[in-house]
């Protein structure tokens, strides 16, 4: 097919499911960091090595981190959708693909915004505590700032999982570049759809990990140090 006939006939369902795409996974990534952010830094600080040791607590957010990071992300979908239509009154489009896509990523984000925080220099915490900074000063001043390349990279990291999530919510509805290869590219048997969809996505996967690189390269005052 001729590329201007293609782009006339598709170009317009391509950009409504490009922008849906992006709506998903943006809004998904943030309720994510929501929860997410939170909890890593209370399992990071209440580890055995942490600023402020809880055994029972940290093991408690460890089963729960763990459990949600092993369910499978179809199974989850299916799993959550009476919630899903408890909380936003539907399951299929952008706004029902929103909530299992937070969940799942939630347990993810809570992981990776731990692991960065254990790359935090121990003698920068130590220094702190010796000028009398409390651990949430610590925390916020310290810890965050200095591993704020780590967790930029971490952000890319989860926005791309969402993003590759959120094509595979197309097939039960969710809309979006996963509907149309489905519909259009598998089932009415068109390769071209199917072809430009998956270029699509590589294409936005690599503009947002180099965007999220460069940001992290950006803020690390380390390197120019």
């Amino acid at each position: 097919m001729d590329i201007a006939v293609f782009f006339a006939e598709y170009g317009e369902l391509f950009f409504d499911a490009t922008i849906a795409t992006l709506v998903m996974t943006v809004a998904s990534t943030f309720f994510a960091y929501i929860i997410g952010l939170p909890v890593g830094i209370a399992f990071h600080v209440t580890a055995p090595n942490g600023l402020h040791p809880m055994r029972v607590l940290n093991t408690v957010l460890g089963w729960i981190i763990n459990i949600g990071r092993s369910i499978p992300f179809i199974i989850l979908l299916v799993a959550l959708i009476p919630f899903t239509r408890l909380l936003v009154g539907t399951s299929l489009g952008v706004a029902g693909a929103i909530v299992p896509l937070t969940i799942c990523a939630a347990p993810f984000v809570a992981r990776i915004v731990e692991q960065s925080l254990t790359e935090c220099d121990p003698s920068l915490i130590e220094a702190a505590k010796a000028f009398g900074s409390s651990n949430v000063q610590i925390i916020v001043k310290v810890v965050l700032r200095e591993t704020l390349p780590s967790l930029i990279r971490g952000l890319a990291i989860t926005f791309i999982n969402l993003f590759s999530y959120s094509a595979m919510a197309g097939a039960v509805g969710a809309g979006g570049l996963g509907d149309v290869a489905i519909r259009y590219g598998y089932q009415r048997f068109m390769p071209d759809v199917m072809l430009f969809s998956i270029i699509l996505c590589v294409v936005l996967v690599i503009i947002f990990q180099t965007l999220g690189d460069w940001l992290a390269r950006k803020v690390d005052h380390r390197r120019r140090a």
